[in-house]
């Protein structure tokens, strides 16, 4: 069984996440602030925090410290946080505020569904979408 937060303030993101992980056993939550987030795991931990970039005035990079601040207090469960990136350039900050994963949008059923099992089996979760292909030397 597991238990998911979702911080979104929109619903097609929701609806999104919610068709791809949405089975017996899973509890969904939704909180459409980002301000929420802390106070929805106090009061019922998670498994998986999916947090959408772009949430209203605390955004995910803002959802992701503040977990993982207060996870590091001691005032909150460790919970890994699934970044859902807007565009690759994301990827450098969702790497300095230390998630466990990230997706790039737009988000399809089997890279969200990889990086929710991944995150729940305790592994991450780096997207490659839109990855620049490595660039080898020329041989001497």
């Amino acid at each position: 069984m597991a238990d998911l937060l979702i911080v979104t303030d929109s619903p097609r993101v929701y609806d999104e996440v919610t068709a791809v992980v949405e089975e017996p056993g899973t509890n969904v939550r939704w909180v459409r602030a980002g301000a929420a987030a802390i106070p929805a795991l106090q009061e019922v931990p998670a498994d998986l925090v999916v947090s959408d970039l772009q949430v209203g005035s605390m955004g995910g990079y803002a959802v992701a410290m503040d977990i993982a601040l207060e996870a590091g207090a001691g005032r909150l469960d460790p919970v890994p946080v699934l970044l859902l990136l807007d565009r690759r350039a994301d990827v450098f900050l969702a790497r300095r505020v230390g998630v466990a994963g990230w997706l790039i949008k737009p988000l399809d059923p089997l890279r969200t569904r990889a990086a929710v099992q991944a995150l729940l089996a305790g592994q991450r979760y780096e997207d490659a979408t839109l990855a620049p292909s490595p660039v080898g030397l020329m041989p001497a």
